[in-house]
This record gives structure tokens, C-alpha cells and sequence, in this order.
């Protein structure tokens, strides 16, 4: 069936009938970015990355048998912080760089952490066997000596690396140049950040804002021809058709020529974003956030 060129009376009873009225806000002007002054770069060597691995403080060695028997263990207890290699995961850091494990002689540190754990730093105490626990320090210090042997830097990202910024010019681009704190509060959506996300999931969530609590749903808000405005869930949209959910959660497509739409995207102010940050901005920002505790 042609879709006419406007909304059918049946097509406005719906809309009126099924979605929130609303004025349409004007939309915000911002000036464009101009970016921050140019700050001094940090040089390489400074880099916790740039860093040599830390040496054990002893030669040790163990037995075939009970670095395998490590190996199972540690993936199933420790594999998914700290990677099934032990070289950093999902949220642990890389055993095979850590001063900790470098200065354990036989399991005399790395024992009374697994026991003891670090509640503070998400880390959960595990009761183990003597045995299992052995075997466990077996295979970190059998990776550590690995990864000693091979080239290249780390693979994980510590908040170390990250933190290259100048805070006040991030808070002055937060508040100014960048316009974040149009539609966003150090007090108050942003109160305590820095608590809940460090180092790259930080930045990950300062550029691509994901997770809990999500962003909002971006909306499509149609202007009727009495002049009445209905705001509708957006599923999707293109040059062509836009995509809505009725209040029974049925999408519903409108092509572009038959309606007067306009899309709301909390989103949208990130994206165009992307395209200004340079990076010492992204990093200045990143260090105010930092802050936020």
C-alpha cells in the first residue's frame, strides 16, 4: 500500500493515542570546539609502558607436572581477571610484570594473597589446597620467566598510561570549548565516576558511553499537522524511513517524505565530539574525570 504524503487520520489517532505529548525543545547552540593550548608532551621514556619488566628476585624452578597442574588451576580460579596466560584480562592486572610476584620467593607473597585477597580492589579471597596453591605459584613464575624472553611491551593498559592530562584545562574544556557540561554535571550524573571506572574503562566510557546505567534511549519526536508534538522510542533510522516502537513494543516505520521528524540522541553531542577531540584535549578530560571520587 503507497504511504501518502501525510499522516492518515487513522495514523494521528494512533500516534495521539499511544505516545507522550511534549513541546520540542529548541535545540542548543554551541560554538565549536576550539580546542585547548597545546601542551608539552610527555616523552616516551616516562611511559609506565616504556618500563622494563621487573626481575625476579630469585632464579626459581619447578617441576613440569605442577606448572600443567598451575595452568588449569589458574584459569579456572584467576583466568578471567588476569587472563588464562597470566598476563592481564578483564580487569586484573599482568601477573608477569608484577614487583609482587617478581619479589616471591616459593610462594611467600603470592600464598598469603590468595588466601587473604583484596577486597578493595574487587580481588575475592579463595580457599585452595596447599597444593593447588603451589602449583598456582608454580605457573605465574613460570609465565613471568616466559614473557621475560619475548619482545615487545605489555598488552594491557594500567591508569598509569593514561594519565598525561592537565586537570584544569579539562575541567576548562568540560565547562567551555567542549560543551560536555551541557548535558552533563561534576555533582551529578558524573558525581563519583572515577570511583566506579579507572584507566581505560574510563576512557572507553568517556568516548563511547556504554554500560550501567545506560545511556537514554534515543527518541524520534514527530510533529502532527495540528501542531501537536508525540514522542516515539527510536529503533532505527536512515536517509529514508524512521523506525519507532508503539506502546505494545511493535516497530513501526514511517518514511521520511510522509512525516515532519525529528530525532533526540543524548548520543549524537558524543559522536560529533569524536571529531573535535584532539588528543591532549581527550587526555585533559580524561584527567578531570579523574577526579570526580
Amino acid at each position: 500500500m503507497r504511504v501518502k504524503q501525510t499522516f492518515s487520520i487513522a495514523s494521528a489517532a494512533l500516534l495521539l493515542g499511544s505516545f507522550v505529548f511534549a513541546q520540542v525543545p529548541k535545540a542548543d547552540t554551541q560554538e565549536k570546539p576550539s580546542g585547548p593550548k597545546k601542551e608539552a608532551k610527555r616523552d616516551p621514556i616516562d611511559s609506565p609502558a616504556s618500563l622494563p619488566r621487573p626481575k625476579s628476585r630469585a632464579p626459581q624452578t619447578y617441576p613440569v607436572e605442577q606448572i600443567q597442574a598451575g595452568e588449569l588451576r589458574f584459569a579456572a580460579q584467576c583466568g578471567f581477571c588476569h587472563g588464562r596466560d597470566a598476563a592481564g584480562g578483564e580487569s586484573g592486572p599482568d601477573l608477569t610484570r608484577s614487583e609482587l610476584v617478581a619479589q616471591d620467593l616459593g610462594g611467600d607473597k603470592i600464598a598469603p594473597l590468595l588466601r587473604a585477597g583484596r577486597v578493595d580492589a574487587g580481588m575475592p579471597s579463595f580457599e585452595l589446597a596447599d597444593s593447588d596453591v603451589k602449583s598456582i605459584v608454580a605457573f605465574i613464575h613460570n609465565q613471568m620467566d616466559k614473557f621475560a624472553t619475548l619482545g615487545g611491551g605489555r598488552r594491557s593498559v594500567e591508569p598509569a598510561d593514561l594519565a598525561t592530562g592537565n586537570v584544569a584545562d579539562g575541567r576548562a574544556y568540560f565547562n567551555g570549548a567542549g560543551g560536555c557540561s551541557g548535558c552533563h554535571s561534576a555533582t551529578g550524573d558524573l558525581a563519583g565516576i572515577a570511583n566506579r571506572h579507572q584507566g581505560l574503562e574510563l576512557l572507553q566510557r568517556m568516548l563511547y558511553p556504554s554500560g550501567r546505567p545506560a545511556p537514554s534511549q534515543p527518541k524520534a519526536i514527530f510533529t502532527l499537522p495540528s501542531g501537536q508534538t508525540i514522542i516515539a522510542p527510536l529503533t532505527a533510522e536512515d536517509e529514508f524511513t524512521v523506525t519507532v516502537l508503539d506502546p505494545l513494543g511493535t516497530p513501526r516505520t514511517y518514511p521520511r517524505s510522509a512525516v515532519k521528524v525529528k530525532i533526540d540522541d543524548p548520543m549524537s553531542a558524543h559522536f560529533v565530539q569524536l571529531g573535535h577531540y584532539t588528543d591532549s584535549a581527550m587526555h585533559n578530560v580524561y584527567a578531570y574525570l579523574s577526579t570526580l571520587k
